[in-house]
């Protein structure tokens, strides 16, 4: 079983966790395009596949939980507190930063064609999900690292 869930974890940190931090990326070229349709169904799957992280998060403790006793993890082992730190920061910016700055940047597209449209909340989108998408690599290294 802690296998299954070891496979599962990992299966879902790549087919959810990816997208959810690179669906911004998407989002800041379809913004510099002008296409707000697009950067609205952008930040509808954003917000969709944050939410879903939540189910690797979850995963990644069934993990913890069937570890063998001999490796001695628990939540205040350090590099799995600052995997879950980490974790929680990356969903909180993309969740209240990223993805409401990706709606904020649609409307403007939908109710302007001028440049300064384009601009909407770009900075907020790139800042965000950049940190978001670091602080998601380091959570990575610590996963395979395990200091």
């Amino acid at each position: 079983m802690d296998t299954l869930f070891s496979i599962l974890h990992v299966v879902g940190a790549v087919f959810i966790v990816g997208p959810m931090a690179i669906l911004p990326m998407t989002a800041m070229r379809a913004v510099r395009a002008g296409n707000g349709a697009q950067v609205a169904v952008l930040a509808k799957s954003t917000t969709i596949f944050s939410w879903l992280s939540l189910i690797v998060f979850l995963l990644g403790f069934g993990v913890m939980g069937m570890a063998d006793e001999k490796y001695g993890l628990s939540f205040t082992t350090p590099w799995i507190l600052w995997s879950i730190i980490l974790y929680i920061v990356a969903f909180a910016l993309t969740l209240f930063v990223v993805v409401p700055s990706m709606k904020k940047a649609a409307e403007a597209l939908g109710a302007s064609d001028g440049a300064e449209a384009s601009k909407a909340g770009y900075p907020a989108i790139a800042a965000g999900s950049g940190i978001a998408s670091l602080l998601l690599v380091v959570v990575v290294v610590l996963m395979v690292w395990k200091p």
